[in-house]
């Protein structure tokens, strides 16, 4: 079973979408939402995610045991996401051994180049393919 690690933001729609893909597949994991602000949290817990914590600490505990991080491309970026990643945050999520999937989110003064333009139920799909890559 995967231990993942769900980080979410200002952009709730999109942390939802994500967990819900993720809890309606196929792959064995358990789904940690873990907020940065506790909408993001509240909103990936409804979503399906089985625990919720939300916070700097949170994320660096996180960040430390998750076997997948999965969240935004700003969540490795210090004062991204409206401020709301602090350099605590970014250092742990960087520094982790887990796998990161990166959502290609441009906002914020990051930019991802040569990202193709997808919907979210698009992103959902192709982050849940690579998670079941992952768990095989």
């Amino acid at each position: 079973e995967i231990r993942l690690s769900l980080v979410g933001s200002e952009m709730c729609i999109r942390d939802r979408s994500i967990a819900e893909a993720i809890v309606k597949s196929d792959v064995d994991c358990e789904v940690y939402a873990i907020g940065t602000n506790s909408i993001a949290t509240c909103t990936m817990l409804k979503g399906g995610a089985m625990y919720g914590a939300t916070g700097e600490n949170p994320v660096i505990v996180a960040s430390r045991d998750a076997d997948v991080i999965i969240g935004p491309v700003g969540i490795i970026s210090a004062d991204s996401m409206l401020g709301e990643v602090t350099p605590a945050m970014a250092a742990a999520v960087g520094q982790s051994k887990a796998v990161k999937l990166l959502l290609p989110v441009n906002r914020c003064s990051n930019r991802v180049i040569g990202a193709k333009k997808l919907t979210i139920s698009e992103i959902a799909c192709e982050t849940v393919e690579e998670l079941r890559k992952i768990a095989k």
